[in-house]
């Protein structure tokens, strides 16, 4: 009877060590909120699992790999390494959450289409590519509240009126200056030149107000230096004063 009662003990001492230290990942599946889905379903664990067929609000985004850190648990954070595959957009970072009103990404590297069809706030008339390479970004409830790093956005077209080159350009958020980047073109045989500042807002809803000077070069087109002239009159380096804002 004590041998029986041995046994019995051990398996439910042995499953619940499994169940502790690799919990299913299908666990997740009633936690996701309505708008995220795995389409091909949740694999391996809570600590290191995999969500095939990612879509967030119906747009594909690939699959997602996770490895969550369980020692952080004990100082009252989430912590992962996160990396996004297989799908429109490419990438990887630290993930790290201490209560559900913000969020911190570190170390974020990630290569995104810009097309209205992947991310919808991107004008549908525009197309290009986006690398970012974030040294830290920290997400409120519905804001960026702070940046640093810098993304460059590159081989940019117009498509309204046929084809119309627009060129490659970087915004350069620095350490310690929250809100603000540093707006400029990439190359030097590229259609404009370009140096502003972008900075991000939260009141009285989260988007971004842009400001600089623009300049056409040699190599742009007709339609691009007439498009300028709504800028009003040059400076005496042929610059024109631009500023617009928008929200997510």
């Amino acid at each position: 009877m004590r041998r029986g009662f041995m046994i019995a003990l051990l398996a439910v001492a042995g499953f619940a060590a499994i169940v502790l230290t690799r919990p299913p990942a299908k666990w997740l599946t009633h936690a996701l909120p309505s708008n995220v889905k795995c389409s091909s379903g949740l694999d391996g664990s809570i600590w290191t699992g995999a969500c095939a067929g990612l879509t967030v609000q119906g747009l594909a985004l690939g699959d997602v790999l996770w490895t969550v850190h369980p020692a952080d648990l004990l100082t009252g954070k989430l912590a992962a390494h996160v990396v996004l595959t297989n799908g429109p957009t490419t990438g990887r970072a630290e993930f790290e959450a201490r209560s559900s009103k913000s969020l911190t990404l570190r170390n974020l590297v990630a290569d995104v289409p810009l097309d209205a069809a992947v991310i919808p706030v991107v004008p549908r008339t525009l197309r290009g590519t986006a690398h970012l390479e974030l040294t830290r970004v920290r997400l409120g409830k519905q804001a960026i509240l702070q940046i640093e790093g810098h993304i460059e956005a590159r081989d940019l077209v117009e498509l309204s009126s046929g084809s119309t080159p627009l060129g490659s350009y970087s915004l350069t958020f620095p350490p310690g200056n929250a809100l603000t980047g540093q707006l400029r073109d990439l190359d030097e045989a590229g259609p404009l030149s370009v140096e502003g500042t972008v900075h991000l807002t939260s009141q009285p809803q989260a988007g971004f107000t842009v400001e600089g000077l623009v300049a056409p070069r040699a190599s742009a087109t007709p339609a691009l230096k007439q498009s300028l002239q709504v800028l009003g009159s040059p400076d005496a380096q042929g610059r024109r004063q631009f500023s617009m804002e928008n929200s997510f």
